[in-house]
């Protein structure tokens, strides 16, 4: 092992790195199942996200059906989405519910106070949200209004949503829906500690325990009900919650945003080599605090009864220039990418208490998968990675080991020179998940596996010219997925030869 320094203007990087890298595949080891949920979306009422990202109404020149836009649709379809979060983010502790539904003109115009001040019309409700995930077989999971709503208004939604009969029921029926839909994740406000209240953990425990308690279960519909979890490394929010109220939750929050200074969150597509750096070990530090709230969790269920869901997440940049800075449009280069890819192999090996993940956007907002204007439509790197990685949802989880090597970062943030990631489909394909975040150098791996790997495999791969690349609607295709042919299979062990900033999926 030895220490390579180099100059990236007046800071330097240092970066620890061997000739070889082996890594040991052990798909003979029963390995958890990873949820398809922790490659759920977050859609929230939020600049462009909504209006105009998902929604442009029946009468819209933009192609759409009812309203929806058709090629958002096709383009998430093929992510394979399994959960989405909606309508918020701090825009849920402000949404009453009944102002959604009805006739669309009928409905009351709001001022969204949290984002930019912008005039919403409701006109997409919680009928279009439900047949929008019904469309695209997604699962919903909505966000209930604690923070200035009422333990009535959650409790009839619920009942509005999934009643065969009774009032709730009959309303909806006349705004155009006989039948109940299914709703299985449903949360009990956003963010407590903060724009969803401003409460004390002590607090929100006994309000969650109160809201909760009117949530019922109608008509075989069953809730999956999650706690308003904690900002960051507050380890004590859950430490609070799981004392007072894991009896009466299935799940517990928490949101991780990768910032390195909130004051200055810098430029999301004009940014030095020691920025990247930066931004990629403040990424990685989300496997501490997840180490850290299992912990807590533990002590307090060992059987793992709770679930834990890191349900924001995802890189937060400085607004695009010339845009309303509510509506927190950014580009998406390479470098969103790599978070992408790397929180995503983070994720596989936690699953027996994560259970769910959601992104931060679903379109036109921070790390979105599509960026929209007007009638064009362009998919974002971090898109791509989630469609070439969907391949691990629902599929056994292979684990892995390797001498861990790092890049530090200026700041001293330690970042893996590699990472790796596994599992084993239903019809026993085994898949692979590689980054090499170094920007100079190459890494020459061995995957060593315990049996006779067959046939011949293939790969694709997701570089870019540059790390700050990305695609715009002039560029769309700067930064997309290649067929990777880089790689010889012998025997029990597949050598692949990783370029720099490059993400790399195997099939074998």
């Amino acid at each position: 092992m030895k220490r390579i320094l180099s100059a990236l203007g007046l800071l330097s990087i240092t970066v620890l790195l061997n000739a070889q890298v082996r890594v040991s595949l052990h798909e003979s080891t029963p390995g958890a199942v990873i949820p398809p949920e922790i490659y759920g979306q977050f859609s929230e009422h939020l600049g462009r996200c909504i209006y105009e990202g998902i929604w442009v109404g029946p009468d819209s020149d933009i192609p759409n059906v009812d309203g929806y836009r058709v090629d958002v649709m096709e383009a998430l379809r093929a992510l394979k989405i399994p959960v989405l979060r909606w309508p918020g983010g701090c825009f849920a502790d402000d949404y009453h519910w009944r102002d959604g539904i009805g006739p669309r003109e009928s409905r009351p115009k709001m001022v969204n106070s949290n984002w930019g001040g912008t005039v919403e019309d409701n006109s997409f409700g919680t009928h279009e949200f439900m047949d929008f995930c019904e469309r695209l077989g997604i699962e919903p999971y909505l966000s209930g209004n604690v923070g200035s709503g009422s333990v009535e208004e959650m409790a009839k939604w619920v009942e509005y949503i999934t009643a065969e009969g009774g009032y709730q029921a009959e309303l909806r029926a006349q705004n155009g829906r006989k039948e109940p839909w299914k709703l299985k994740y449903f949360g009990v406000g956003n963010e407590a500690w903060g724009c969803g209240g401003n409460m004390t953990a002590e607090y929100y425990s006994d309000v969650y325990k109160r809201y909760q308690t009117y949530l019922r279960d109608f008509d075989g519909n069953q809730l999956y009900k999650i706690a308003s979890g904690a900002n960051g490394d507050d380890y004590n929010w859950t430490r609070v919650l799981m004392a007072n109220a894991r009896n009466t939750m299935q799940a517990v929050s928490f949101h991780y945003y990768t910032v390195v200074d909130w004051n200055a969150k810098g430029s999301a597509i004009n940014f030095t080599p020691a920025e990247y750096y930066e931004v990629l070990g403040k990424a990685v530090e989300v496997e501490n605090l997840l180490r850290g709230h299992i912990a807590v969790m533990d002590a307090y269920d060992p059987e793992k009864r709770v679930a834990l869901l890191l349900d924001e997440w995802g890189t937060w940049f400085d607004v695009e220039p010339g845009y309303n800075p509510g509506h927190l449009y950014q580009q998406n280069t390479m470098r969103d990418a790599m978070v992408a890819a790397l929180s995503l192999n983070i994720f596989h090996k936690y699953t027996d208490r994560l259970k769910m993940a959601n992104i931060a956007q679903l379109a036109n907002v921070l790390q979105a998968m599509v960026l929209t204007r007007d009638g064009e439509m362009v998919l974002t790197p971090t898109y791509h990675v989630f469609r070439m990685f969907n391949v691990h949802q629902g599929a056994e989880y292979i684990p892995v080991d390797y001498n861990m090597e790092y890049i530090f970062s200026p700041l001293g943030r330690p970042l893996p020179a590699l990472s790796v990631s596994a599992s084993r489909s239903a019809d026993g394909k085994i898949h692979v998940s590689i980054v090499n975040p170094s920007l100079d150098k190459s890494q020459n791996v061995d995957l060593s596996f315990d049996d006779k790997v067959k046939g011949q495999g293939s790969a694709e791969i997701l570089s870019a010219p540059k790390i700050n690349s990305y695609n715009d609607f002039d560029h769309p295709d700067t930064v997309a997925p290649q067929p990777f042919k880089v790689f010889r299979i012998q025997k029990n062990v597949v050598n692949v030869r990783i370029p720099p900033a490059s993400i790399v999926v195997l099939e074998l």
